[in-house]
This record gives C-alpha cells, sequence and structure tokens, in this order.
C-alpha cells in the first residue's frame, strides 16, 4: 500500500498538488476499500472515523481532484449513485464490471474485451479513443441458483 501512496503522490506533484493529509487518508481508505465501489459518502464516513475533523466537502474536492487526475473513477451503476474506483495501475483502460440487478454485487472484469472495438471505431470513424467503459446489467450466478 505504500507504494501506491508513493506513486500517488507523485501523480499529484506532477500536476503540482500536494498530498495533505486529509488527502492521504481519503486515498488509504479508497486502497483499503478497492473492491467495494465506495460512494463519496461511504468514503467520507470510513475517512472521518480516522480522520474525525474532516469535512464532507473535503473528501468530495478529493475524490474530484483524484478523477480530474485519473487516479480513480467515478462510476454510477444505473443506481443514481456514483461511486469510485481506483484505476488498476499500469492499466491502459478503465476495468469492467458485471453489476446483478437483483442484488446489487459488482464484479469487476480485468481484461480489456474492447481493444478490437476499439480499432474498428478509430479506423472506420476517425476517432481516436483515449478510454472506455463497459458495464454488463444481469442477474449473477447465485441469484440465478436462488431462483431454481
Amino acid at each position: 500500500m505504500e507504494n501506491r501512496i508513493q506513486r500517488i503522490k507523485e501523480a499529484l506533484q506532477g500536476a503540482h498538488y500536494k498530498l495533505t493529509p486529509q488527502r492521504e487518508v481519503t486515498v488509504r481508505v479508497l486502497l483499503e476499500n478497492e473492491r467495494d465501489h465506495l460512494s463519496a459518502e461511504d468514503v467520507f464516513l470510513k475517512v472521518k472515523d480516522k480522520y474525525p475533523e474532516i469535512g464532507l466537502a473535503t473528501v468530495y474536492r478529493t475524490l474530484e481532484l483524484l478523477s480530474e487526475l485519473k487516479i480513480l473513477d467515478k462510476i454510477n451503476f444505473g443506481d443514481g449513485v456514483s461511486r469510485y474506483d481506483l484505476r488498476k495501475e499500469g492499466a491502459k483502460h478503465f476495468h469492467h464490471h458485471l453489476v446483478c440487478m437483483e442484488c446489487g454485487a459488482v464484479e469487476e472484469i480485468e481484461e480489456d474485451l474492447l481493444e478490437d472495438v476499439e480499432k474498428i471505431v478509430e479506423k472506420d470513424h476517425n476517432f481516436k479513443v483515449t478510454d472506455h467503459r463497459l458495464t454488463f446489467h444481469g442477474i449473477c450466478g447465485d441469484c440465478q441458483s436462488k431462483k431454481e
């Protein structure tokens, strides 16, 4: 975790920002809960446990800054709640998600499924793709098993 925090600190410094104590505790909460797709409110509550004097606005500003710097991605799974997801180190693109419409479970797909589609879009539409997102909505295996 410390190596990842150091790299995030370097990314912030490269954009002329500092890794303040408030930003660091927010980053630590995101790293500790990396697979949970936390909302801003979820992040705030977890940060407040560690840093009681922090305000909600500070957490929101930190999340927006980290999003602008492409350290994390702001995502919405169709339920009206923005969630935050740390980008995988070295990943060219945002990873994909499977969202269960029954139980709300979210599963990540790490492999890039759209490389060929990107090439077609770039060639046929003269459009330089810089990123993409893919979310599948359906019913997970657990929920399917419960129905049988």
